[in-house]
């Protein structure tokens, strides 16, 4: 393609105002102004009219919708971080380039993350639905005890950017860090988190009070916390959730949250999304939000320059600086 040619950009969802502005400026773009999520079809019709598709994690772009790309398609420029829902073997096989917005949710995550670590142990849900059902009593001194968190030991699994954010958050809380990841963080970083590594997730289980999940869903963390892994967990543990669903096997965490095998979970995200296992919605110390880590104005702004830049970058011959590799994880 010219240089000088607009790009046939088609873009699945309803992205922020002036990305979308920014786009009609710039290229040849198709906006999903109804919003509605793609199914197949429209998948298939995207990928073999488009240049550049920008599909955002409720799109599955998998190999039967890639072998249907027509050679048009060069780039898919993702709106989001995860891209677990990218076949990227199918889309090097097509020579096609897959870019991510990298680095600008690392905040947003974090708070969601502390806010979810406040919010169970403390039963911020259970309180404020008991008001506005209008069946608060009045103060009392054994009334919707909760637990603090100040002493207690958090464990990380995945110590990249936002698990490393959650880290510095949690000091300030009085956390003690304990993390899991493949590779152990070199020695000046995990001093400056005070944080303590352990080679193997089952160890670091065992120990803990909270564990948040911060790491990419891959082949190998798809269910890493099972059955198994949620009976190596003391009681009295608070499982935090706002990475992907697919993650935690939902039919077990809700049967040991039923047990009382451990005492909470907070979760953002959920294995089927948007379906959420029915155990989990009638269950008290459960946490439920609709997939809000990310949910901020100035996030999503600066997801979409991201993108931008990625198509701008490509279009003018070079490598966009967020393009992802198929070992990535």
């Amino acid at each position: 393609m010219p240089k000088t040619a607009r790009p046939k950009v088609i873009v699945s969802r309803r992205l922020p105002q002036a990305v979308e502005t920014r786009m009609a400026e710039l290229f040849d773009v198709e906006l999903n102004f109804d919003d509605t999520p793609f199914d197949q079809a429209r998948l298939i019709d995207a990928v073999r009219r488009a240049d550049v598709f920008v599909p955002t994690v409720t799109d599955h772009v998998d190999a039967a919708v890639l072998a249907e790309a027509g050679e048009k398609l060069k780039l898919i420029a993702n709106f989001g971080v995860g891209i677990d829902h990218i076949d990227l073997h199918a889309a090097r096989e097509k020579n096609i380039v897959v870019t991510n917005t990298p680095g600008v949710l690392t905040d947003d995550t974090a708070d969601m993350v502390m806010a979810l670590i406040l919010s169970v142990p403390r039963r911020i849900a259970e309180g404020e639905k008991i008001i506005r059902e209008g069946s608060w009593a009045g103060w009392s001194p054994t009334g919707m005890l909760g637990h603090r968190i100040t002493g207690k030991r958090l464990g990380i699994i995945g110590m990249g950017r936002i698990g490393q954010a959650v880290a510095t958050r949690a000091r300030g809380f009085g956390l003690a860090v304990h993390y899991h990841n493949r590779e152990r963080l070199p020695a000046s970083v995990e001093a400056g988190l005070e944080a303590t590594w352990w080679p193997t997730l089952e160890a670091m289980l065992t120990r803990v009070d909270i564990v948040s999940i911060n790491c990419p869903h891959t082949p190998e963390t798809h269910h890493l916390i099972n059955d198994k892994a949620l009976r190596l967990m003391q009681r009295h543990v608070y499982l935090i959730n706002t990475a992907r669903g697919e993650i935690v096997d939902e039919a077990a965490l809700a049967a040991a949250l039923s047990r009382r095998g451990i005492a909470g979970a907070g979760l953002d995200v959920f294995e089927h999304e948007p379906k959420i296992h029915p155990d989990l919605l009638n269950l008290p110390n459960v946490v439920l939000v609709p997939h809000m880590g990310s949910a901020t104005f100035e996030g999503r702004q600066a997801m979409g320059d991201k993108v931008i830049a990625n198509i701008q970058v490509w279009k003018d011959g070079h490598r966009p600086p967020d393009q992802v590799l198929e070992g990535w994880v």
